[in-house]
């Protein structure tokens, strides 16, 4: 017996299949990412709002799709909302009549849930004095949003977003329970298939480890690009502490 529980021959076999899987799972992974982050600004926008009715009905959205198990959720859209008459015969059946739609609207809704909070506590760490200084000097409110407060609030929730994408593109494997290919579900018909329960399971964490990775890189170089101004400030102090001039 091998003392190693793995099949090369088998996972070099396999590699197409996996590939293949894993362009299934970057798509359902990078388009919910971007309508989740499209969903939870104007939620996050509700939540901040003054108005009770707003502030309310973003709340109970945040608590109810963070709260409830991804899967649940999942079993709801794909098979609950098939129940539904009215939605059968209208026209969203397109989308909600595919595994594919109905998984990507069930991420999209969890990422979003999730974005909110990230979105909002970094736009509440902004301190307020610098929002109340660009009020002094006549700046108007889109532009504070946009030049003052939106730039100090990535490089405050970057390590938040980042640690929600990589616990998302992980997440995604539960698509494979409605019928969608994705890289779990290849690896399980290998396991079927072969009745190898390591191989194709250690390949597929591989290729989510490399992805998890290849994420994780993205977002260090794009903390650098955010922070690059404190580095080049960093570098114009010399050893003994004087500024040049």
């Amino acid at each position: 017996m091998s003392a190693l529980p793995i099949d090369f021959a088998l996972a070099w076999e396999s590699l197409p299949a996996l590939f293949a899987g894993l362009r299934v799972t970057v798509f359902l992974t990078v388009l919910p990412l971007i309508i989740g982050l499209m969903l939870a600004f104007p939620i996050c926008f509700a939540r901040m709002s003054p108005r009770r009715v707003l502030s309310l009905s973003a709340e109970i959205f945040v608590v109810f799709f963070r709260g409830a198990p991804l899967l649940i959720l999942l079993y709801l859209v794909y098979y609950g909302l098939g129940q539904i008459e009215a939605l059968r015969e209208g026209p969203f059946w397109v989308l909600f009549g595919s595994p594919f739609g109905c998984a990507i609207v069930a991420l999209s809704l969890n990422h979003a849930a999730y974005m909110v909070e990230v979105l909002r506590g970094s736009l509440l760490a902004v301190p307020h004095g610098l929002v109340e200084a660009s009020e002094a000097l006549g700046i108007t409110r889109r532009n504070i949003f946009l030049w003052v407060r939106m730039p100090l609030a990535l490089r405050y929730g970057l390590k938040a977003y980042q640690n929600e994408v990589v616990s998302f593109v992980k997440g995604t494997a539960i698509v494979s329970v409605v019928t969608i290919t994705d890289l779990m579900a290849v690896a399980n018909a290998i396991f079927e298939q072969t009745y190898d329960p390591f191989t194709p399971i250690l390949c597929a964490a591989a290729f989510y480890w490399a992805f998890v990775n290849v994420l994780r890189l993205g977002f260090q170089f794009w903390g650098r690009w955010l922070n690059r101004h404190s580095a080049e400030d960093v570098a114009a102090v010399p050893a003994g502490g004087k500024v040049t001039p």
